[in-house]
């Protein structure tokens, strides 16, 4: 019988998983092809471990960023081409500087004419694929920081009490400080709560999957552990600050700036794009 998987995709779902070739070719085998569940498979096996995001396609383009006068508004926006080459080109990244300004202006501008006289200027397809526009809510302000590259950009609404704890310069290099975090470790919520429960239960059940020779009471607790660790890898508060080295967690970070402020800081929401992944 015909395989429903080619060799590309075992090829894809090592590079996804960093499982064995041939223990991917064994889940593909027993998922009918399906890559998703698969990966499912894998991690039961205890052979793979959480992805931080959905499938990728191999797309070549940028992410942009526009922050309005103030920073009181932002946004992340995603273009496509064809090839690297293009990608780096000065007519193309100017052309993507321009989109991120119009659609900061208005989310839902018309920029198929721009997009159209770009792809007759520089010769390949191009697409303007998502976009996220943030404004802030109450006292805080908009960030956003474009990895070298421009491969993967943040987007962050960070919030205080007070104007005047926005205006200074600590919680400036917080803010920013907390862009790099999102960039660095690509948490997925900003806390436990925000977190799917339909994600939570498929944890628990892969966790049980891989543990379930243990005792009852020793396969709680590890199914608790298990969680604990999804949390501080997944979670933007709970894990280990990058530029501390992880010696405490982002949290922690965040009160130790807020404190001689005498105020308090909150994460309100991010998005973190990376060129050419397809959103969970």
């Amino acid at each position: 019988m015909t395989p429903e998987f080619t060799a590309a995709d075992v090829g894809k779902l090592r590079m996804m998983t960093n499982a064995g070739l041939m223990d991917c070719k064994k889940a593909l085998t027993e998922a009918k092809g399906d890559v998703n569940l698969a990966i499912e498979i894998l991690r039961k096996k205890g052979v793979a471990s959480a992805e931080k995001k959905a499938l990728r396609a191999a797309k070549e383009g940028v992410i942009v960023q526009a922050i309005a006068p103030g920073a009181r508004a932002g946004i992340l926006v995603e273009v496509n081409c064809e090839t690297d080459f293009v990608a780096r080109n000065e007519s193309f990244r100017a052309f993507c500087d321009e989109i991120a300004r119009k659609l900061l202006v208005n989310p839902a501008a018309d920029v198929e004419a721009d997009r159209i006289a770009a792809v007759a200027k520089i010769g390949e397809n191009i697409l303007v694929t998502r976009q996220n526009r943030m404004e802030v809510t109450g006292h805080g302000m908009i960030a956003a920081y474009i990895h070298t590259g421009a491969k993967v950009g943040v987007l962050v609404e960070v919030n205080a009490t007070r104007d005047d704890t926005v205006a200074r310069d600590e919680f400036k290099q917080a803010v920013r400080d907390v862009t790099l975090q999102i960039a660095a470790a690509s948490p997925i919520t900003v806390s436990r709560d925000q977190v799917d429960p339909a994600v939570l239960d498929k944890e628990k059940e892969i966790a049980a999957a891989q543990f379930k020779d243990k005792p009852p009471q020793a396969l709680a607790r590890i199914v608790e552990g298990k969680l604990e660790k999804f949390f501080q890898s997944f979670c933007l508060l709970e894990q280990g600050f990058v530029k501390q080295n992880s010696e405490v967690s982002v949290r922690d970070y965040i009160a130790s700036v807020a404190k001689p402020l005498n105020d308090t800081i909150t994460v309100r929401r991010f998005v973190r794009f990376q060129v050419g992944e397809i959103p969970a």
